[in-house]
Formats: C-alpha cells, structure tokens, sequence
C-alpha cells in the first residue's frame, strides 16, 4: 500500500539496516548518483528497483525521482539511507492513509537525531519533514536544505524516524556539510524575501520554518546567533556533552557559509569591476 525511495550515493554501509526497516513494502526504489560502492549491489539483493542519475542538486535529484520513477502504489514514504522508521511509526502510516481525507496530500514526521548516542531531544533545530506524501502531489524547491511543496493539506504523525547523520563518523559529517556550505553560499544571493508575518504566523510549521530561515540568512552574526539560540534558547545544554558539541558544530557550519558568502562576494565584485 506504499512504496518508499531513497536516495543514495555511495551507502553500502547504512543502507542495509534502511532497507531492512523497510522490508514490510512490496515497491521499494533505490534512486543512485551513480555510487562507486556496493550500494546498488545490496539495494538489488534486498529486491530493490535501482535508478541511475547524475546528482545535479538536492531538490532536482528528488524531484526528478518523483516524475521518473514508476511507483506502484499513491502512497510513497521517502527515507535517507541513514534513518529508520520504527515499528510504530509503519503501522502509523498503514492506517492513517486508509483514513486520509481526499484534500489530505502528506504526512509531517517527527525525525530524531542521534549524536554520540544521544537523542539530541532540544538541540535538533528541525525535528519535522514530510516524508509521506501522495507522490503526484508534490514537488521540492530549493537546491540545497530542500523543501517539500504539497497541493493539498498536511497532517501529522505521532511516531518517529530515528535518524544517524555521524553513523560515518564526524569526518564524514564535516566534508557533508563542507558541500552543504558552498551550496548555500551561493544560493545567499537569490535567497527570497519573507515578511515576520509569515515567519510568526504561517498556516503550517514548514511554511513559517521557510520564512524563518530566509530571514535568518540576512541577519549579521548569523554564527553566534545559532549557537546561542541552540544552547539556550532549544536548551541543547539539555542533552548533555552531545547537545554541546552539536551546537558547536552547527555554529561552525554557519560561518562556513559565511565566509563562502564573503568570498564569492569578492570575487563577484572583482569581476565586475
């Protein structure tokens, strides 16, 4: 009754244990960026159906996935090579698509994020997606930190996804959000406007978390306002040495970007001088 697909590049390492998770769909699609691994041989073991792509960016790698693959089935659940979805949270969605009012187009997901083996409960900074979504209904912007657009309305789920973004190791973590960085300084210069109004008061949590992070990324100090609102404001403090560190982390990240940002800006300068 829902098929699911995930992204990959290079996971023969998670990609087992996601694919085991998932083992009670009959439509399982692995969609590639052409990994240089194992990944599409132990996506083909498990019965998976493997797609090749040339990775160009997130949201057009996603949707791209959306408007090429023949899923079986209305419902599709999609998941990262590093999440799992619990036991609970399967028979959660197996019943709530049965009970989904036509205008109904996704289900919001609660993600939990796991660092040193701690659930990071209050430094996580976005701990909502839409992972389960009528496929036809739905379309990703922006090219990196992507977000889902649905026609029709959104509801939401109880149970979790359990994600494990270090399960390669902090290294893996850094060169990760090192792209994510360069990708986002680049986008600084389209980002779009978006007014406190909708920022505060949006109809749903992902439309205000939109506006909100296009404001944020015009705001000076952008790093220490991070790490400040995850530490006191989120209460990361809470989660022990683990919620500390990710914050730390996360500031580092932010001035990534910023020092991209300030970079490219000189060089567009010099260019058009």
């Amino acid at each position: 009754m829902i098929s699911v697909l995930i992204l990959t590049l290079n996971e023969e390492q998670d990609l087992p244990d996601c694919l085991a998770s998932v083992s009670w769909s009959d439509d399982i699609h692995v969609f590639d960026s052409f990994s240089g691994d194992r990944t599409q041989d132990i996506a083909r073991r498990h019965g998976a159906h493997v797609t090749e792509r040339a990775f160009d960016n997130y949201a057009g790698q996603r949707n791209a996935a959306l408007r090429s693959l023949p899923f079986k089935h209305e419902w599709l659940f999609i998941l990262d090579a590093d999440e799992r979805p619990s036991p609970q949270l399967v028979d959660e969605m197996r019943n709530a698509i049965q009970a989904a009012k036509p205008d109904t187009s996704g289900f919001s997901i609660r993600r939990r994020d796991f660092f040193q083996g701690q659930w990071l409960k209050h430094a996580q900074i976005t701990p909502w997606y839409i992972r389960l979504i009528r496929h036809e209904k739905a379309r990703y912007e922006r090219e990196v930190n992507e977000v889902m657009q649905l026609d029709g309305a959104i509801a939401t789920l109880a149970h979790c996804i359990d994600h494990y973004p270090f399960s390669k190791g902090i290294g893996h973590w850094i060169d990760k959000h090192n792209l994510y960085s360069t990708m986002e300084a680049e986008l600084l210069a389209t980002v779009s406007e978006a007014s406190l109004k909708q920022a505060l008061f949006g109809e749903s949590f992902h439309v205000r978390r939109r506006a909100q992070k296009a404001i944020f990324m015009r705001m000076p100090a952008r790093p220490m306002l991070k790490w400040f609102y995850m530490m006191f404001w989120r209460g990361a403090v809470l989660d022990g040495k683990a919620g500390v560190n990710y914050a730390f982390l996360q500031c580092i990240y932010e001035y990534f970007i910023v020092l991209k940002q300030r970079e490219n800006a000189k060089v567009a300068n010099k260019a058009n001088s």
